[in-house]
């Protein structure tokens, strides 16, 4: 298959995902990124040591609506339980990564 073919097909397949309301890797990663920048343009002024407890407050406020409001999650323990469990498995895949790690000076 020639580049612009591979292209092709993953702008479709990320048309597709959009279709079903899922947003494919690369926009899932840009997105991401945007939340990152907020607490890079944050921790100009908060600490990290309390800027990622805010981010982590947000993101559980936010997740509990999702679970409530827009999901009408039945069994809330079973959710948590499977929220903890993804916490736990992206903590764990980026404390590993190498990019991560302070600089040497």
């Amino acid at each position: 298959m020639t580049d612009d073919t591979n292209r092709a097909d993953r702008r479709k397949a990320a048309a597709d995902l959009r279709r079903e309301g899922k947003l494919d890797p690369a926009a899932f990663l840009k997105l991401a990124g945007k939340f990152i920048e907020l607490a890079n343009r944050e921790n100009q002024t908060v600490p990290a040591t309390e800027l990622h407890l805010v981010f982590l407050w947000a993101a559980t406020r936010y997740n509990a609506h999702v679970a409530k409001s827009v999901l009408d999650v039945p069994n809330h323990e079973v959710y948590v339980a499977d929220m903890t469990k993804q916490f736990q498995d992206m903590l764990r895949q980026h404390l590993a990564d190498p990019g991560l790690d302070r600089p040497n000076d």
